[in-house]
């Protein structure tokens, strides 16, 4: 009996290898809460391609409300923060933290992210966070460095494979400006 994983889906390429991976072992439904992206046009290119991703696979995909004022609040502070510090990590948290305690409250087994196919995310730092909030909110977190085995070039490739759309830029207006 496979266990059921809810996957924070930070876009729909970046989904693509990890669910190749996780379906094997895990019945897998999808969690897209990305309130740090700005603006709303480029949030809704990103869930209408979390969509694609998940009818492709034949998985429920549950979307978060986006709420880019609250996300504004957690990072309050942070705003000038180089691209990749202290303020990528408190995203981080504010998104796993969602998962987290979405997947608790649903009755998940456990929670994980597509966070660290990215060569532009810090892996070790989504994997302490992640490992945090499992001991604070009392669910399993799946620690998986997914960039590993040629991750992100794989969800390069199937990413073309399904005409997802590629973003140029992380996600909050300041990773915009600082590009």
């Amino acid at each position: 009996m496979k266990n059921n994983l809810l996957l924070h889906v930070c876009c729909g390429p970046c989904s693509t290898h990890t669910i190749k991976e996780l379906i094997k072992d895990y019945n897998v439904t999808l969690f897209f809460s990305n309130s740090n992206i700005y603006p709303k046009e480029e949030y809704e290119k990103r869930i209408q391609n979390a969509r694609i991703v998940a009818k492709e696979f034949n998985l429920n995909l549950i979307e978060d409300i986006y709420d880019h004022q609250s996300w504004l609040d957690f990072i309050k502070g942070l705003e000038k923060e180089p691209e990749g510090k202290l303020r990528c990590e408190k995203c981080y948290e504010f998104r796993l933290r969602k998962t987290a305690e979405y997947a608790k409250d649903n009755d998940f087994n456990l929670f994980t992210t597509t966070l660290t196919v990215s060569p532009f995310k810090n892996a070790k730092a989504v994997s302490i966070i992640g490992n945090n909030l499992s001991k604070k909110i009392n669910i399993s977190f799946l620690d998986i460095d997914f960039k590993e085995n040629n991750g992100f070039q794989n969800s390069i490739k199937l990413s073309k494979n399904l005409d997802l759309y590629r973003q140029n830029y992380c996600g909050c207006e300041f990773s915009i400006w600082e590009k």
